[in-house]
This record gives C-alpha cells, structure tokens and sequence, in this order.
C-alpha cells in the first residue's frame, strides 16, 4: 500500500505563487510515475502534470510555462511550482502514484486564488 501526504496549499492573490509538495510512504517501487491533477467545484478532475522517476514530464497543455512539477526520488517526494495564479486555478489539488497500472491518491489540497 501507498500513501500519500500533500501540503503546501492555501489562499494566494492572482499572480502570486504556491508550491504544492506530496511525500509518498509505503511499498514504493522504482519505475513509478508521479502527479498533480485539480478537481473545481463542478468539474471533472483534470491532469496537471507528470513526472516519471526517470524525470520525464508531461503538462497539461493550457498549463506550459507557468507550472512546473520535479521530484525528489531519494525522498520520495513530487513538487509543483505554480506561477502567476489566476482565480480559474482554484480547485482542490491531489497527488497521484503510479505503478504497474495501480493508482494511489492523496487526501487533496486546496488552492484558492481570489484578492
């Protein structure tokens, strides 16, 4: 089993800046991928970025340039930078481990961008 432990989250002023952190625990295996996704208040939960333990990213395209997601393998730790804010970013943030086609998820963190 794996568990997942995000923080970093909470209320910013559009263009401010966050940096979300999640600390894995458990059966962690190499050869993982991990991950932000956001879920908004009426919306479907979306990806955000990846990360392979090889350090491969994947972003979601409307996202490029403004976050940016990195890993710690030795602490078994995913980050994600997040720049210039705006309010559409709002929504509660979850960290994601994948191996062997099995998905692991945190508790969520919640990110709210109003002034």
């Amino acid at each position: 089993q794996v568990q997942l432990v995000e923080s970093g989250g909470g209320l910013v002023q559009p263009g401010g800046s966050l940096r979300l952190s999640c600390v894995a625990s458990g059966s962690i295996f190499g050869g993982n991928t991990m991950g932000w996704y956001r879920q908004a208040p009426g919306k479907e939960r979306e990806l955000v970025a990846t990360i392979t333990s090889g350090g491969r990213k994947n972003y979601a395209d409307s996202l490029k340039g403004r976050f940016t997601i990195s890993r710690d393998n030795a602490k078994n730790t995913v980050y994600l930078q997040m720049n210039s804010l705006m309010p559409e970013d709002t929504a509660v943030y979850y960290c994601s481990l994948t191996w062997s086609y099995t998905s692991y998820w945190g508790q969520g963190t919640q990110v709210t961008v109003s002034s």
